[in-house]
C-alpha cells in the first residue's frame, strides 16, 4: 500500500510553471487519495483557466506514476474550495520574496505591514519584498499571469509582482 506521504514528497519536486514555487507550497493540492493502485488527486487552480493546469496535471501524472505501487494517476481539476493566496506556505512566500514576488498576509481583511483594506491604483502601502518600504504604487492591475500585478517601489526604485489577493 503507499502512503499519501510518498506522493506528497513527489507532489512538492513539482514546480509551477509560472513562479519560482513547488505547487504545494502554492497550496494547489487539495486531496491526496489512494485507492488499490490509483492515486487520485484534487488540484485547485489559481485562477479558472489558468494555462499552467494541463502541464501541472500532466506532470503530477507523470511524477506519481513512477512511484511503486501506483499503477493509474487521476487529476481532477476542482474549483471548490476557491483557492486563495492564504492556502501558499512560509516556505512559499519566502521563495516568491526571494524573487520579487509581493504576497497578501494571511487571513482577510489584511491589515498586517500596513496594508490597507481597499487599495488606490495610484498609490499603495503594500510592502516591497526587495526592501521592504511602503512607499509603493501599482504600475498595473495585469501581471505576467492571471494571479499576479505589478508594482513599484519609490524608496528602491525596484519593479515587482504581486499575488493577487482571491
Amino acid at each position: 500500500m503507499v502512503d499519501t506521504k510518498d506522493i506528497f514528497t513527489v507532489l512538492h519536486t513539482i514546480p509551477d510553471p509560472e513562479m519560482p514555487i513547488s505547487i504545494t507550497d502554492l497550496g494547489l493540492i487539495e486531496q491526496v487519495e489512494v485507492s488499490d493502485s490509483t492515486a487520485q488527486i484534487k488540484l485547485l487552480p489559481t485562477f479558472i483557466g489558468c494555462f499552467a493546469l494541463p502541464a501541472i496535471a500532466e506532470e503530477i501524472k507523470q511524477k506519481v506514476s513512477r512511484i511503486t505501487g501506483i499503477e493509474n494517476v487521476e487529476v481532477e481539476l476542482i474549483n471548490d474550495p476557491p483557492w486563495t493566496t492564504d492556502r501558499i506556505s512560509d516556505a512559499g512566500r519566502a521563495s516568491l520574496a526571494e524573487h520579487g514576488i509581493s504576497v497578501p498576509e494571511n487571513g482577510s481583511p489584511c491589515t498586517a505591514h500596513n496594508e490597507p483594506k481597499t487599495i488606490e491604483l495610484t498609490t499603495s502601502a503594500i510592502p516591497c519584498p526587495w526592501c521592504n518600504s511602503n512607499e509603493t504604487a501599482l504600475t498595473s492591475p495585469f501581471g505576467p499571469t492571471r494571479c499576479k500585478s505589478i508594482h513599484f517601489c519609490n524608496a528602491c526604485r525596484q519593479p515587482f509582482e504581486r499575488m493577487k489577493k482571491v
